[in-house]
C-alpha cells in the first residue's frame, strides 16, 4: 500500500531548476514557469518538458509543436513568480518583460542565462501532465550565472 506522506516527502526531494517556457500558436504567445524538465538524450539532443494538460500553454504546444526554454538565474524568483500565474487571469505575461522571438517563433526572455528551442518529436499523455519530448534545434547563451532552483525559492511543486 502506498504511504502518501512518504511518497510526497520523497518526490519533493527531486531537484528542479526553474525555467520560463515560451510557447506560441499562430500569432499568439504565452509563457509559463516550468520545473519538470530534464535532458533525455545526447544524439539527437532531447529534453523532456512535462506540462499540465489543463493549461493554455499545453494546448499551444500541441498545436504548434514547438517551445523555447529560457534558463533563469538565481535572484530571478520574481520573474518565475510572474509566469506561474494563469494567462486566463492575468492576460499577457510578457507585457513588461523584454523578450524576442526565436527561430521557432516562441518568446525567449532577454534577461535570462540563455535558452534552448525545441521541436516536439513525441508526447506521452499520462496522468495530469503531458511529457513533451523536444529535440533541441537552436540554443544560445546570454551570460554566465547560477541556475535558479525550485528548492531555493521555498516553493513546492511536486509530491
Amino acid at each position: 500500500m502506498l504511504d502518501e506522506q512518504a511518497k510526497k516527502t520523497m518526490l519533493l526531494k527531486i531537484p528542479h531548476g526553474l525555467y520560463i517556457c515560451g510557447v506560441k500558436d499562430g500569432e499568439e504567445i504565452n509563457g509559463f514557469t516550468a520545473s519538470w524538465l530534464m535532458q533525455a538524450s545526447f544524439k539527437p539532443p532531447l529534453i523532456v518538458n512535462c506540462v499540465n494538460q489543463n493549461s493554455i500553454s499545453h494546448h499551444m504546444i500541441k498545436n504548434s509543436g514547438v517551445f523555447a526554454i529560457s534558463f533563469l538565474e538565481e535572484g530571478q524568483k520574481d520573474m518565475a513568480q510572474k509566469f506561474f500565474k494563469q494567462m486566463r487571469r492575468v492576460g499577457n505575461k510578457f507585457e513588461d518583460v523584454e523578450f524576442y522571438l526565436g527561430e521557432t517563433g516562441c518568446p525567449i526572455i532577454s534577461d535570462s542565462l540563455g535558452y534552448v528551442e525545441c521541436q516536439v518529436v513525441d508526447a506521452v499523455m499520462k496522468g495530469d501532465h503531458t511529457v513533451f519530448v523536444g529535440e533541441v534545434i537552436a540554443a544560445g547563451v546570454h551570460r554566465e550565472g547560477k541556475q535558479l532552483r525550485l528548492e531555493t525559492t521555498g516553493w513546492q511543486y511536486g509530491g
